[in-house]
């Protein structure tokens, strides 16, 4: 149960860091609370978390594949190395070029919130190499074991900690809007140094795998 809990926090953490940023999923989840509803907006919501769980389940997937075959486990961790270097680089440049008034947003109708939450999801192809990336450091550390409850739980925690991010969007965005640079600056910073981190554990994993 122990472990259970330490992957839930953990995962919901990545996918509320990552999800902080303004973007088009959570600018949009504002747009549509403050144009038709807050309501509305936490349906939209609602259809982002529910893609973004059925990636994270896709991305478990992938890293349970690979990994049921001894002979790709090297090659798993260098995956994970190089998506670790790319989301470092990637929020670090992000960090530098934030443009917060520039932020697409898509025109929506209440009936089809849900609908078109979970296609603007599907849109952002970082979702599955990330959460792979995740769920191979997790594995490694010992808090997901590719079992039922494992799985259900690391899948509910990246749709929930999306789904808090949108939430705070929906009813306070008005609030957070006058600090919007500086809150998506910090935190992309903040996730650059997370990803650096996550990769200096697999560099250290990988030379104790070809020296152990």
């Amino acid at each position: 149960m122990t472990h259970l809990l330490i992957l839930f926090f953990v995962t919901f953490s990545a996918a509320f860091m990552a999800t902080v940023p303004p973007g088009l999923l959570n600018m949009n989840a504002a747009k549509t609370s403050v144009e038709k509803s807050k309501n509305n907006g936490i349906i939209f919501s609602l259809g982002v978390s529910t893609m973004i769980m059925m990636q994270a389940y896709i991305a478990v997937l992938i890293s349970k594949y690979l990994f049921n075959n001894p002979e790709v486990i090297d090659l798993l961790m260098k995956i994970a190395l190089g998506i670790f270097a790319f989301f470092a680089i990637y929020f670090f440049v992000m960090a530098k070029k934030i443009k917060p008034n520039k932020i697409r947003i898509v025109k929506m109708s209440k009936k089809n919130s849900f609908f078109k939450g979970m296609l603007l999801a599907a849109l952002n192809l970082l979702t599955i190499p990330y959460y792979s990336g995740l769920n191979v450091m997790w594995n490694a550390s010992g808090w997901i074991k590719f079992q039922i409850w494992d799985i259900a739980t690391f899948i509910l925690a990246a749709g929930s900690g999306t789904f808090t991010v949108l939430y705070l969007y929906t009813f306070y965005f008005n609030k957070l809007e006058l600090k919007t640079k500086n809150f998506s600056k910090n935190s992309n910073y903040v996730l650059s140094v997370l990803m650096v981190l996550l990769l200096i554990i697999t560099v250290i994993r990988l030379f104790y795998r070809d020296h152990g």
